[in-house]
C-alpha cells in the first residue's frame, strides 16, 4: 500500500498532466444551477431505467470514484448530501480521458441530464466537467472510533467531509439557535451586541483571559459574560435584551467546558426569576420541537422530555431528596464532617452556605436526569441577585436558579439585583476577595454601579449555555462534538 507521501507526489504529477493539457485545475468561478438534494426530491418518482432530457448543473467533492474502462461512475458531495455521476467515452471522447487524472477529494462541475439506474439510483449523466480544485492530500479511509477523536476534532475540515453525521449536527446547531432566536423575537426582545474586549470583566464566577491594549497602554480583559453590559441597556430603557454571546473563561477544559464558548444571555424588564424559569422551558421546547418536532428524545441512552412542568426543588430540598442530607437539622461542625469524608475542597472558614452548595455539587448533580430545576442557592453564590423575598430563606439565600438535564447545568438565572447600595456593598467584598487571592472573584465595576445607581427596573435575567443545549439536543456527549473548533493543544 503506498504511503501517504507517495499518494500526495502521484496528485502533484497529476495536476501538472492537468496543467500541460492546458486546464486549470483550480479555475476562478463555477455556477452549479442544482444542488444533490434539489435532484433528489425532483426525480424520486422515476422508474428504474428512466431517462430525462432535463439539464443540470451540480458542483461538489468527489467522495466515491469506479473505473470501469469505458465508463466512470462517482458520487458528488456537496452541502446537502451526494449525488451519483456517470460518463461515457463515446459521449464525451475529447476530454473522458482527463477523468483518469481525477482522485477522491477533488473538487468537480458536471453538467448533464438525469435518469435512474437499473438499481434505482438517480443519476446525472455528464455531457461536460470542469475541475474546480485538485486536492492533493488522500482522503482517510477510515475515520472513526475512539483512536482517530483527537485527529477528528484536530481537522474538523476532514471530518466533515467523510463524517455526514457530523455534518448533520452543525446544521442541527444552526437549525436550533434560530428556533430560539424566533421564539424571543416573537416576544419583542431586542437582539444586542455588547463588547468582548472589556476593561472590567464580570457578569460571573470566572478566571478571565488577560490581554494588554497597546494604543492606550492599559489591561484589558476577553469577557467572561455579557451581563453587566446588558443590564446596562436596561437602565437606558430597552426592557427585553438578549445576545448570542461569545464569551471566554481561562478554566479547565473537559466534556462540558472550552475556554471559548457561547452563551445566550437576556434581561427582562419588570419580571422576576419565575418568569425565567417559563423562559428556559420554553427555550428548550422550541429547540426540541425544531430537531426532534417532539419534547421527547433520546440523550446517551436515557428518554429526556422537556415539556413542562420541569420538576422543582430548592438546594436544600433537593440535597434531602437525593442525598439522604438534612442540611436544616446539621450543626457546621456535622457539615463539615460530611464534606471532608467526601473530599471536598471549601474555602477556609466556609459558610454553612458554601457548603451545602459544596454537597449538593458533589452528591446531587449527577442523579438530575430528567429537566429539573434547583432554587434558593446560598447567598454566597453571586453578588448580582435579590436575597429570597420569603421570611425563612431571606438572609442566607439569593433568588436563582440553575436547571440540570442529564446531571448537567444547563442554564442561569437571578432575580437581578437593582438596589445600587446593596450592589456596591457586595461588589467590594467581592473585590477584596480578589485581592485576597480569590481567581473568580469579581473585581469593583465602578460604572456598573454608577449605571444602576440612576435607576435600573426590576428584572429577570437569564443565561443559558447553548453548547450544552446543543449537546444535549442533537445527543453528542461532548462539548468538542457541537464546537466546529474546539481548542486543542498544540
Amino acid at each position: 500500500m503506498p504511503t501517504e507521501e507517495e499518494l500526495i507526489s502521484e496528485r502533484k504529477r497529476k495536476r501538472e498532466d492537468l496543467l500541460k493539457l492546458g486546464v486549470n485545475p483550480y479555475p476562478y468561478k463555477y455556477e452549479p444551477t442544482n444542488s444533490s438534494s434539489q435532484i433528489q426530491e425532483k426525480y424520486k418518482g422515476l422508474a428504474p431505467e428512466e431517462k430525462t432530457a432535463d439539464k443540470v448543473k451540480v458542483a461538489g467533492r468527489i467522495v466515491a470514484l469506479r473505473r470501469m474502462g469505458k465508463a466512470t461512475f462517482g458520487h458528488l458531495l456537496d452541502q446537502e448530501g451526494k449525488v451519483q455521476f456517470y460518463f461515457k467515452f463515446d459521449e464525451i471522447p475529447q476530454i473522458y480521458d482527463q477523468l483518469k487524472l481525477l482522485d477522491m477529494g477533488d473538487w468537480l462541475g458536471i453538467e448533464g441530464t438525469i435518469f435512474k439506474t437499473k438499481t434505482g439510483e438517480i443519476t446525472v449523466r455528464g455531457e461536460n466537467f470542469t475541475i474546480l480544485c485538485k486536492a492533493l492530500r488522500p482522503l482517510p479511509e477510515k475515520w472513526h472510533g475512539l483512536t482517530d477523536i483527537e485527529q477528528r476534532y484536530r481537522k474538523r475540515y476532514v471530518d466533515l467531509i467523510v463524517n455526514p453525521d457530523v455534518r448533520k449536527t452543525f446544521v442541527q446547531r444552526t437549525k436550533i439557535i434560530d428556533a430560539i432566536r424566533n421564539s424571543l423575537n416573537s416576544r419583542n426582545f431586542l437582539e444586542v451586541d455588547t463588547p468582548i474586549l472589556q476593561p472590567i470583566y464580570g457578569g460571573a464566577a470566572a478566571k478571565p483571559f488577560k490581554s494588554h491594549l497597546n494604543s492606550l497602554k492599559m489591561d484589558v480583559f476577553l469577557r467572561i459574560a455579557p451581563e453587566l453590559y446588558l443590564k446596562r441597556l436596561l437602565v437606558g430603557g430597552f426592557d427585553k435584551v438578549f445576545e448570542f454571546a461569545k464569551n471566554f473563561r481561562n478554566e479547565d477544559i473537559d466534556r462540558t467546558h472550552n475556554p471559548e464558548f457561547t452563551g445566550l444571555e437576556l434581561y427582562q424588564a419588570y419580571a422576576d426569576f419565575n418568569d425565567m424559569k417559563e423562559l428556559v422551558q420554553d427555550i428548550y421546547i422550541a429547540a426540541a420541537k425544531a430537531i426532534h418536532g417532539s419534547t421527547r428524545f433520546e440523550y446517551q441512552g436515557q428518554v429526556i422530555d422537556v415539556k413542562k412542568p420541569w420538576a422543582e426543588y430548592t438546594m436544600a430540598e433537593s440535597l434531602k431528596k437525593f442525598a439522604g442530607i438534612d442540611s436544616e437539622k446539621l450543626t457546621m461542625a456535622d457539615m463539615n464532617k460530611l464534606c471532608a469524608q467526601h473530599k471536598l475542597e471549601v474555602q477556609e472558614n466556609p459558610t454553612k452556605g458554601q457548603l451545602i452548595q459544596a454537597l449538593f455539587e458533589e452528591l446531587v448533580e449527577e442523579k438530575l436526569i430528567q429537566p429539573t430545576i434547583i432554587t434558593h442557592h446560598p447567598v454566597e453564590s453571586t453578588p448580582l441577585c435579590k436575597q429570597c423575598r420569603e421570611p425563612h430563606f431571606n438572609e442566607h439565600f439569593v433568588e436563582r436558579f440553575e436547571p440540570f438535564i442529564a446531571g448537567m447545568e444547563i442554564a442561569n438565572a437571578y432575580s437581578e439585583l437593582n438596589d445600587p447600595v446593596r450592589q456596591r456593598k457586595l461588589l467590594e467584598d467581592q473585590a477584596k476577595e480578589l485581592k485576597g487571592g480569590e481567581e473568580e472573584a469579581h473585581p469593583m465595576d465602578e460604572d456598573f454601579v454608577q449605571a444602576i445607581e440612576y435607576g435600573m427596573p426590576p428584572a429577570g435575567g437569564l443565561g443559558v449555555g447553548i453548547e450544552r443545549l446543543i449537546m444535549i439536543i442533537t445527543n453528542n456527549p461532548s462539548i468538542r462534538d457541537v464546537l466546529f473548533f474546539p481548542f486543542m493543544k498544540i
